[in-house]
């Protein structure tokens, strides 16, 4: 059967079928992407407008495999038409690839006479070149493949020698903690457009003066008088470095009151579906004994098993120091961690907040299954500037709205500087250059 005519034997050597677009949007780079020295299988990865014409022309065919199918081929020398090796081929079209290039791979025997040829062969095709350290991942961020972060994360994992490196890395890879990041810096973000949108409009009238105080506002109407709180009104908070989300509900108890009756129902419901439950009695109104502190939380009826902690409030309304009380607390069996606050006068709200930081730390278990660690020592210096810009800007907001702008600015780009999407190219260099050659 004849050959295709960019493919005919000429002068015994094969015709090069490059595309025609090898020089467009950049060179096509090839490495060794497995680990050199002998092995079963070697991965030989070719990126670029060029490695569709490269897989075509080393396989002596016009016709790719289907993309991301595995197809077997013999991969010839292109000058010579020899036989380097039988191995299998596959074909990534962009953008749906690594890098989000065109690429190809080829998996050859590991010997280091197959690997050597192929490479050979490889670096005969003009608009090809070898890759540096790093290249592929660094072409992967400049398309949108992943971030700085991602990236990071990737370079860990292929240097992670136990498992907890292995899963840190690869959440930090598969983008949790770039996501953690854009949380953040959307809400300065938001807080900034806020900010230069009340400098630009507030002389109009056209910007409230609230949107200064958003993040600092009150979750609720507060009362004295009982049955007034009927919505679930929610908050989230960082307590001891672990997140979480405080619901406030409606008091639990007998009513007559259809809209209270509806606020009961749903504090009940939440209260099914909480993971820890924050129960909080009128200090001055329980029995000081460690029954009747039992017999008032049981009336609550947190759901069995629910971790549970014991707010007495209202401590300030206690004859002389509460004695007996905070002595009835101390006793654990048959109560749950328990403490005495007031919210009047903030005692007991450091207590209350190191038991709460202990029961989440015994709930979410191994930090590897919460938020993502930093692995990084730029990314805790690119916070440090962030949290100092902030600091500058809540020093600078009373004074100068437009310098506290500024910061809020600055804050922001130090979290671009982490993922990659502010101000990146003074960072890049760094990130890449530790990286092995075919990664």
């Amino acid at each position: 059967m004849a050959l295709p005519r960019a493919l005919r034997v000429a002068g015994g050597r094969w015709a090069r079928c490059l595309s025609s677009s090898a020089g467009v949007g950049g060179d096509t780079i090839f490495a060794l992407s497995s680990a050199p020295g002998r092995c079963g299988v070697a991965v030989i990865r070719a990126s670029g407008p060029g490695s569709r014409g490269a897989l075509q022309t080393l396989t002596g065919t016009p016709k790719l495999p289907p993309p991301r199918i595995l197809a077997l081929r013999r991969i010839r020398d292109p000058d010579t038409a020899e036989t380097l090796d039988r191995g299998l081929v596959v074909w990534f079209p962009g953008p749906r690839s690594f890098t989000g290039e065109d690429c190809a791979e080829l998996h050859v025997h590991g010997g280091p006479a197959v690997v050597s040829g192929v490479l050979r062969a490889l670096g005969r095709l003009p608009g090809l070149r070898p890759a540096d350290p790093g290249e592929f991942t660094l072409r992967a961020f400049r398309r949108g493949k992943l971030d700085l972060t991602a990236a990071e994360g990737l370079g860990d994992l292929i240097r992670a020698e136990t498992e907890a490196q292995r899963r840190q890395a690869l959440r930090q890879m598969e983008g949790e903690l770039g996501q953690l990041y854009q949380r953040w810096s959307d809400a300065l973000t938001e807080a900034l457009a806020h900010l230069e949108a009340y400098i630009d409009f507030s002389e109009d009238d056209n910007v409230e003066e609230e949107v200064l105080s958003r993040g600092q506002r009150p979750a609720a109407i507060v009362s004295p008088v009982a049955g007034t709180t009927r919505d679930v009104v929610e908050v989230a908070l960082d307590i001891g470095g672990y997140p979480l989300v405080l619901s406030d509900t409606a008091g639990l108890r007998e009513t007559t009151d259809l809209v209270e009756r509806e606020g009961v129902a749903r504090a009940r419901d939440r209260l099914c579906q909480a993971d820890l439950v924050l129960a909080v009695l009128d200090a001055s109104a329980v029995p000081p004994k460690p029954a009747g502190l039992g017999a008032a939380l049981g009336a609550l009826q947190p759901p069995p098993g629910t971790p549970c902690v014991l707010v007495l409030n209202k401590a300030d309304l206690l004859r002389g120091d509460g004695g007996p009380l905070r002595h009835g607390c101390a006793q654990r069996p048959p109560l749950p961690p328990t403490t005495l606050l007031s919210c009047k006068t903030g005692e007991g709200l450091d207590h209350l907040l190191e038991l709460l930081a202990r029961e989440l730390a015994r709930l979410c278990g191994d930090p590897l299954c919460g938020s993502p660690s930093l692995t990084q020592s730029r990314h805790s210096r690119h916070l440090g500037g962030c949290a100092a810009a902030l600091a500058r800007f809540g020093r600078e907001r009373p004074r100068d709205l437009a310098l506290a702008a500024e910061q809020l600015r600055l804050a922001r780009r130090e979290l671009g500087r982490i993922t990659g999407h502010v101000g990146a190219e003074d960072v890049l260099d760094i990130i890449f250059r530790d990286f092995c050659v075919g990664k």
